[in-house]
C-alpha cells in the first residue's frame, strides 16, 4: 500500500453516503472508477474474501494501491459524476464503450422569423426544431441540399429581415436552391408556408411532395418544356434516394432505440436500432472492452450509460435485450437529459420482441464479421511478430526499431527512427534525427551518430527486442559496433533489399535469411522498411520545404544570426567550427565561454 495510506484507517472513515470511488495502482494511475449508494458498504466489500467475483475483478484487487472517493448528494449525482470520471480516464477494469462517435440532426430555425435548415452535431434547447439523429452525415447532407432546391430555405447566416437588402443575393439563389428572403424576394408569409411544407416532408410526408413533383414533371413534358421536366425527374429521384431507406414499423409513431448484443469470448457487438416517428432510420453497432465476466444485464446498463452520456438526444423509449438492474435511476437520469419521460422495457413477445431479434441477428452478423477480420489482422500482426521471433531464434521480436538515413550535403543529413510493436506501427514513439558530426552522405557514420545518441538518451526508457537497419553486412556491422562499445546486447538484423529496391530477406548473424514473399512476416517487414524510408524522406522534405538556406548553427541553442555571422567570419567554414576546441572559440567575437561549450558539445555529443 502507499505510504502512509493505512487501509484499515481509511475503511473505517468511509461515509454511509452515495458517492463515487476511485481505486489506483502504485503509479497513481486510475484503474476502476464505481459508484455507490453506501460508500462504507461498496468499497470494504472489495477488501473482504468474497467468492465468486471473477478473475478480471481479482487481478484488479492485487493491483490497488490506494483508493479515494467523492460523497455526492444523490445516488443520481454519483452516477452522472461516475459517468464522466470513466469517459476522462478510461480506467484499465471498466469495461468500455469502444465508440465515441456523435450523430448529425437536421435543425430548422423555426424561432427565426426567415427559418434556415443546417446541419448539426448537438441537440439543444434554443427553440429550433432537431430531426434525428441520422446515422450517416452525408444522408443529413443531401437531404439540405434536397430541401433547399424542394423549398428555397436559406442556409446562411445573415440575420433577418435586419440584413434585408444589404449586398447581392448569394450564389444559392442564382442557382434556385434560396428563395432570395435576403434580398425581400419574398414575403414572410409565402416563405412560412414553404417552412410548413418542410417540416412535412421531415415528418415523412413524401406521397404528397412525390405526387406534386411527379405532377409538374408531366406538365413541362406535355408544354415540351423537357430541360424543366428532368429537373424535376431528378428532384423525384433525389426524393426517393432519401427517403428510400427509411423503413416504416409497426411500432407507432414514437421515438425509440432498440438494443440488442452478441458475445463471444472477450468480444461483444451492441447493436442499435434507430426508430423515430414509427421510421426506422438506420442502425449502428458498438465493441464493447473488456467484457468477457459481464453479465447481459450488467454490459447492457453499461452501453446506456456510456453511450446515453455522449449522444445529445434520448428517445422516448428503449427496448432492451436483457432488464437493467438500476431501471428506475436510469429512467430517471434519462429522463433529466431529454426533458421528459423514458421508458426502459424489456419485450418478452409480440412485434417489440421481434425487433429486438432483429437487433441481435444484427448484432451476430457483425461481430462474426469482425471476428475474422481480427484474426486475419492478428496473424498480420502479433503472428507475423512471432514469426520472426521462431525465425531467428529469438525469445521475442514484439519491438522493432527500424533507422534509415536521408541525406544531401551538410546540414540536411537526417535519419529516422521507426518503431513497431507486436506487428503494429507505434507512431507516437518515432524519432527523427538532424545529423550533427557528420557532412555529406555517409551513411556508416551517420548511423553510428544516431545509435549513439539514441541508445544514450535518458528519455529513451525502453530498448528494442531487435535493431533493424536498412542494409546489409556494413550497416549491420556498424550498428553492433556501436552497440558493442555502449556495453549493450540487442540482436540486430539488416533488411536487404533485391536490385529493385524491394524487402528481400534479412542479414543475421553473418547469413542472409530469407521468407516466401506471402508470408505475415514478409510483409511485416516490408511495411516496417517502407515506413523507415519514407519517415526520413518526409522529415527531409520538410526541411528543405521550410527553408532553402539555412545553417547547421542554427540549431543549436544561444547561437543567433550575429554569431552565426561572426563564427562564419572567423572560420570560414563549417568544418573548422567542427574541429575547434573550446578555446579557439572562445576568441570569436561575441562568443563566451558558455557559447563556446554549447557549440563544441553539440558537434561532439555523438563522439
Amino acid at each position: 500500500m502507499r505510504e502512509g495510506f493505512d487501509l484499515k484507517e481509511e475503511l473505517k472513515k468511509l461515509p454511509d453516503q452515495p458517492g463515487v470511488y476511485l481505486m489506483h495502482a502504485a503509479d497513481d494511475e486510475i484503474i476502476y472508477v464505481g459508484k455507490a449508494i453506501n460508500l462504507k458498504k461498496r468499497v470494504s466489500s472489495y477488501f473482504r474474501k468474497v467468492n465468486n467475483r471473477g478473475p478480471k475483478i481479482e487481478k484488479m484487487i492485487t493491483l490497488i494501491d490506494y483508493f479515494e472517493y467523492i460523497v455526492t448528494d444523490s445516488e443520481l449525482e454519483a452516477l452522472v459524476l461516475e459517468n464522466n470520471l470513466i469517459k476522462e480516464h478510461r480506467p484499465k477494469y471498466n469495461t468500455m464503450l469502444k465508440d465515441d462517435k456523435s450523430y448529425p440532426f437536421m435543425k430548422v430555425t423555426v424561432q427565426e422569423d426567415f427559418p434556415r435548415v443546417l446541419f448539426a452535431r448537438q441537440m439543444k434547447r434554443d427553440g429550433a426544431r432537431y430531426f434525428g439523429p441520422y446515422t450517416s452525415a452525408a444522408a443529413v447532407k443531401d437531404t439540405i441540399e434536397l430541401l433547399q432546391k424542394l423549398y428555397g430555405i436559406r442556409t446562411c447566416n445573415k440575420s433577418l429581415p435586419k440584413e434585408i437588402g444589404l449586398g447581392r443575393p448569394c450564389l444559392y439563389y442564382q442557382m434556385k436552391q434560396c428563395a432570395g428572403p435576403c434580398q425581400g424576394y419574398i414575403s414572410k408569409e409565402e416563405y412560412a408556408k414553404r417552412v410548413d411544407k418542410l417540416l412535412a416532408f421531415l415528418n415523412g410526408d413524401y406521397k404528397k411532395v412525390l405526387s406534386d413533383l411527379e405532377r409538374k414533371m408531366k406538365e413541362k413534358a406535355e408544354n415540351y418544356e423537357f430541360e424543366e421536366a428532368a429537373e424535376y425527374r431528378d428532384l423525384i429521384e433525389s426524393v426517393r434516394h432519401v427517403t428510400g431507406s427509411q423503413r416504416v414499423v409497426k411500432t407507432g409513431g414514437i421515438d425509440r432505440d432498440v438494443i440488442a448484443l452478441a458475445r463471444q469470448g472477450e468480444e461483444t457487438v451492441v447493436s442499435v436500432f434507430f426508430v423515430r416517428d414509427g421510421k426506422l432510420l438506420g442502425r449502428e453497432h458498438f465493441h464493447i472492452e473488456q467484457s468477457g465476466q459481464e453479465s447481459g444485464s450488467g454490459l447492457m446498463e453499461t452501453f446506456i450509460k456510456q453511450y446515453y452520456n455522449g449522444t445529445p438526444f434520448v428517445p422516448n423509449e428503449l427496448l432492451t435485450e436483457f432488464p437493467v438492474m438500476e431501471q428506475e435511476l436510469l429512467e430517471h437520469w434519462l429522463g433529466e437529459r431529454r426533458g421528459g419521460r423514458v421508458h426502459i422495457i424489456t419485450p418478452m413477445k409480440g412485434e417489440k420482441s421481434k425487433m429486438i431479434d432483429l437487433a441481435r441477428e444484427n448484432a451476430r452478423v457483425v461481430l462474426s464479421r469482425d471476428l475474422e477480420k481480427m484474426k486475419r489482422e492478428e496473424a498480420r500482426t502479433v503472428g507475423a511478430a512471432r514469426q520472426l521471433a521462431e525465425l531467428l531464434g529469438l525469445p521475442s521480436a514484439d519491438r522493432l526499431e527500424a533507422f534509415d538515413i536521408s541525406n544531401t550535403s551538410g546540414y540536411q543529413s537526417v535519419a529516422s527512427m521507426v518503431v513497431f510493436e507486436k506487428g503494429r506501427a507505434r507512431k507516437n514513439a518515432y524519432r527523427k534525427f538532424k545529423l550533427r558530426t557528420v557532412t555529406g552522405p555517409d551513411d556508416y557514420k551517420s548511423m553510428k551518430e544516431v545509435l549513439t545518441r539514441r541508445f544514450t538518451d535518458e528519455r529513451f526508457d525502453v530498448f528494442p527486442d531487435i535493431l533493424m537497419m536498412d542494409g546489409g553486412k556494413g550497416q549491420v556491422n556498424a550498428a553492433e559496433q556501436v552497440l558493442e562499445e555502449l556495453g549493450i546486447r540487442i540482436p540486430v538484423c539488416g533488411m536487404v533489399k533485391d536490385d529493385n529496391h524491394r524487402t528481400r530477406g534479412l542479414y543475421y548473424r553473418n547469413k542472409e535469411i530469407s521468407f516466401p514473399r506471402n508470408s505475415e512476416v514478409f510483409g511485416m517487414i516490408t511495411r516496417l522498411q517502407d515506413e523507415a524510408h519514407r519517415f526520413a524522406i518526409t522529415y527531409h522534405k520538410l526541411l528543405r520545404g521550410k527553408e532553402q538556406v539555412h545553417s547547421i548553427l542554427d540549431d543549436i541553442k544561444g547561437i543567433g544570426p550575429a554569431r552565426r555571422k561572426n563564427l562564419m567570419q572567423h572560420f570560414k567554414d563549417i568544418e573548422k567550427i567542427k574541429q575547434a576546441d573550446v578555446s579557439e572559440l572562445e576568441e570569436v567575437k561575441g562568443i563566451t565561454p558558455q557559447a563556446a561549450r554549447s557549440i563544441y558539445e553539440f558537434f561532439h555529443s555523438g563522439e
